[in-house]
């Protein structure tokens, strides 16, 4: 077994289907997913961590397979009450998906880090690979809009990304430090994958809690384009480039990197645009990175690691 160690870093729907794909290539120890926790919110006084939730689903196998978030076979019984009673229903929680929201609330009350909650949930899942919040401290992504400053959920969910978009703060950066354990697989790792997630709203929380860019710089860094042609593969990536006065394209998301990354994974559709990639430093690698299946995963998992194999600069 060849003696590799990556770390990944995921939000949401994309970024826990390629988690999921290198999961199924490499051996539990040799992978540490770091996710986004700027869009953890309480909701009718529970705790809520969309993007840890939806990590985990997945890699367990419980995930929505419709949707790509929410459990699988659903049900919406307590919604359907909180609606009769008046209150909030623009998060739709589903049943198997409060108890989550529950167990985590109770475990917050009686001291848990988010961590300890997330080792818990992981263990009795059964997912074996290991998976850490960016940071146990609250941050919040703030979005600034035409319509003022929201709170992440209610832009994204409330709004359902109706409001034009003029900018980002992470609230809460100036007092966090990285979750136990962060920093360190960062360290130990031969490479990083920064999966297909939203720049800016996924993977910019991350990078900007203290120590973890820091960390990450000058190690071999691969980012999974989100977006294939001017059109995101799902989210609101290629509307947030086009508000901010940003052309949406591949080379938009290499040039939002920077020296960041060496190489940016893009679709075989946007081949054309290899050697601008190329011309920033950045080496463009163009293959399928669709994702609609689990065969999908797996084959984009492998083809990275293999390229991440192939690399001139991993010492092995």
């Amino acid at each position: 077994m060849i003696d590799l160690k990556v770390v990944a870093l995921a939000g949401g729907v994309g970024g826990a289907k390629l988690a999921d794909g290198l999961a199924q290539v490499l051996q539990p120890d040799q992978l540490t997913i770091i996710v986004n926790t700027a869009d953890d919110f309480t909701h009718l006084g529970l705790r809520i961590s969309p993007d840890l939730d939806t990590v985990c689903y997945t890699l367990a196998g419980l995930a929505n397979p419709e949707t790509g978030w929410g459990r699988v076979n659903e049900t919406w019984n307590v919604l359907t009450f909180l609606k009769q009673l008046g209150m909030p229903d623009w998060f739709t929680l589903g049943d198997s998906d409060l108890a989550t929201h529950l167990t985590r609330s109770y475990l917050f009350a009686n001291g848990w880090t988010l961590s300890d909650i997330t080792q818990d949930f992981c263990r009795k899942w059964g997912i074996r690979v290991r998976i850490l919040p960016m940071s146990d401290d609250m941050i919040q992504t703030r979005v600034f809009t035409d319509e003022g400053e929201l709170e992440f959920q209610e832009y994204f969910v409330h709004r359902e990304c109706r409001p034009i978009v003029n900018g980002f703060k992470f609230a809460g950066l100036e007092n966090s430090t990285p979750a136990p354990g962060v920093v360190e697989a960062i360290e130990s790792a031969k490479a990083v994958i920064i999966c297909p997630s939203n720049p800016w709203v996924s993977i910019d929380p991350i990078l900007s809690v203290p120590k973890i860019r820091m960390a990450i710089e000058g190690r071999l860094t691969i980012a999974v384009s989100p977006i294939i042609g001017n059109h995101t593969i799902k989210g609101p990536a290629a509307k947030m480039f086009s508000e901010l006065g940003i052309k949406p394209s591949v080379v938009a998301v290499a040039q939002h990197y920077g020296n960041l990354v060496d190489c940016l994974v893009i679709d075989n559709s946007d081949d054309s645009l290899t050697e601008k990639i190329n011309t920033l430093g950045i080496r463009a690698y163009p293959t399928d990175i669709l994702m609609d299946d689990q065969f999908d995963r797996e084959r984009l998992g492998r083809e990275i690691i293999d390229h991440i194999l192939g690399w001139e600069n991993v010492q092995l």
